[in-house]
């Protein structure tokens, strides 16, 4: 389905490519060199990992029938996840919504490396199918892969250092229907959303092999993450068909129960340490 985006008073790399053509070749990062550290933390600037942070993007407009959409990413940061490849995992749930039904979830798996690169080690995917009155007709696991199953290779999600020109696999999981690469477009962007103003923005460009026209960009701020993403580009990398940008930044709260339980908790140990006196 064409969408039609309105008009966005933003900084876009787009008008800097005027059509440009991405034709480097992605690097497959060699995980037999990777160094890990049980226990560290995902901390890259532009990919940092903080349990229990929640990330929102919103998207909205007019479809080619006229229409109203609405689509909503809520990316949900845990502390643990578990072992790939010999490595200790972070897991980032993400949560993709379209006029309100959840349309996918995913388990994505992530370690940085003692050089800083933050590797995507596979993901655990539910797809959720509906009919025209929304009514759920049944779930699937496509594009679901994990690092040493199937002969899938991790890539990388965010390299140490980004640099312009440097393109990479995220994953190399062909029996899998997984074989997503990026490439780094720019670096240092000034960038103006509705959530605010950023600096040292980067931008990078996403796609897969098993579909040549499938293009975006998405843009990292440091110390965020993801701010925003042009999706379903056209071969200048021009006109999208949906943008998501950044709506919330916040951690996750703890469920009614939990606070209560903790001052009772605290409350107790006063009176024992009352009466002991």
């Amino acid at each position: 389905m064409i969408r039609y985006i309105p008009p966005l008073a933003v900084y876009s790399l787009t008008a800097l490519l005027a059509g440009s053509a991405i034709s480097a070749a992605p690097l497959l990062p060699d995980f037999s060199d990777a160094v890990f550290q049980p226990g560290r933390p995902i901390d890259h600037p532009y990919f940092p990992v903080i349990p229990r942070q929640r990330v929102v993007l919103t998207a909205s407009g007019v479809d080619d029938d006229g229409e109203p959409f609405t689509e909503k990413s809520i990316l949900t940061s845990r502390k643990g996840g578990p072992v790939i490849a010999g490595v200790q995992s972070r897991t980032l749930v993400d949560q993709a919504f379209e006029n309100g039904l959840l349309v996918e979830q995913t388990y994505d798996y992530y370690a940085q490396d003692d050089a800083g690169n933050v590797w995507y080690l596979g993901e655990d995917v539910t797809n959720y199918v509906y009919d025209d009155d929304g009514t759920l007709l049944s779930t699937n696991n496509a594009s679901s892969w994990i690092a040493g199953i199937n002969g899938a290779l991790p890539g990388f999600i965010m390299p140490a250092a980004p640099t312009p020109g440097l393109a990479y696999f995220q994953e190399f999981a062909a029996a899998d229907g997984a074989l997503d690469e990026a490439e780094i477009l720019a670096t240092g962007l000034d960038l103006s959303i509705g959530y605010g103003d950023f600096s040292q923005v980067i931008a990078i460009r996403e796609g897969t092999q098993l579909d040549p026209t499938a293009r975006e960009i998405k843009y990292y701020a440091p110390g965020i993450g993801i701010i925003r993403a042009e999706e379903g580009l056209d071969a200048g990398l021009k006109n999208p068909q949906v943008v998501f940008e950044l709506k919330s930044v916040a951690p996750v709260p703890l469920p009614p129960a939990l606070p209560a339980l903790g001052a009772g908790l605290a409350a107790l140990g006063w009176l024992r340490r009352r009466r002991r006196r």
